[in-house]
């Protein structure tokens, strides 16, 4: 994918999966949609519970996209079914009003639900992940889940938790969700930027170093990172 195709994590609808064909380790999908086929052409971007697909056939009523193996090995997408739903966004345009947070597509990793408990109209979800997971997930900030922007409300040792109103469970496939479910997961992009920067003012990274700049460890501290 290019690097300046970028997603919110706002979900402009729920497709149907129509068709999977598998072929070794890699696959194509079929999905049914309406709305993230307006303007959409061959060669677009469109993400698929938060993973970057490039749009490779259209239909008048749906797309169809290669999974390369790395994606089904990184991903919930080689747990899909035919006749599932699946969240779909498609790529910002230039010109979009952007609602949610910066989404690359390119999911870090997957989580479980551990558990599922309403609080008002609310639904609380705990999700356990991996430690390189976590330790880019920051209580009050942003995450993808299964392409949602979400809003971390806290953040343990093995699992973080985020709270869902109702609007967004009834526009996205987190409703069908059950304890156990796997979910694709995207830190905050601009979190994995500063921890590499960071990396590289202390030598952890190997390689040619950038240009010095005054991004500093302590000027990020100073000023409130």
């Amino acid at each position: 994918m290019e690097g300046e195709i970028m997603f919110t994590g706002i979900i402009e609808e729920m497709g149907k999966i129509l068709r999977i064909e598998r072929a070794g380790t890699s696959a194509k999908i079929q999905i049914q949609a309406k709305k993230v086929l307006e303007g959409t052409k061959v060669g677009d971007s469109i993400a698929v519970n938060g993973v970057c697909l490039t749009v490779t056939a259209l239909g008048s009523r749906d797309f169809t996209a290669d999974v390369m193996p790395e994606t089904l090995s990184r991903s919930s997408l080689g747990q899909l079914k035919c006749g599932g739903s699946a969240n779909l966004e498609r790529a910002m345009a230039a010109d979009g009003r952007f609602g949610g947070h910066i989404v690359s597509g390119h999911i870090d990793g997957t989580g479980a639900i551990e558990k599922i408990t309403r609080e008002g109209n609310a639904v609380r979800y705990l999700i356990a992940a991996s430690p390189d997971i976590l330790r880019g997930v920051v209580e009050k900030g942003s995450i993808a889940i299964d392409g949602i922007s979400l809003t971390v409300t806290t953040v343990q040792t093995e699992h973080f938790e985020v709270s869902v109103i109702p609007h967004t469970l009834s526009q996205t496939t987190l409703a069908q969700k059950k304890q156990g479910a796997i979910v694709n997961l995207e830190n905050d992009v601009i979190g994995k930027y500063v921890e590499r920067l960071l990396l590289f003012d202390e030598g952890k990274v190997t390689g040619k170093c950038p240009a010095e700049s005054g991004l500093t460890k302590e000027f990020l501290l100073r000023a409130g990172f």
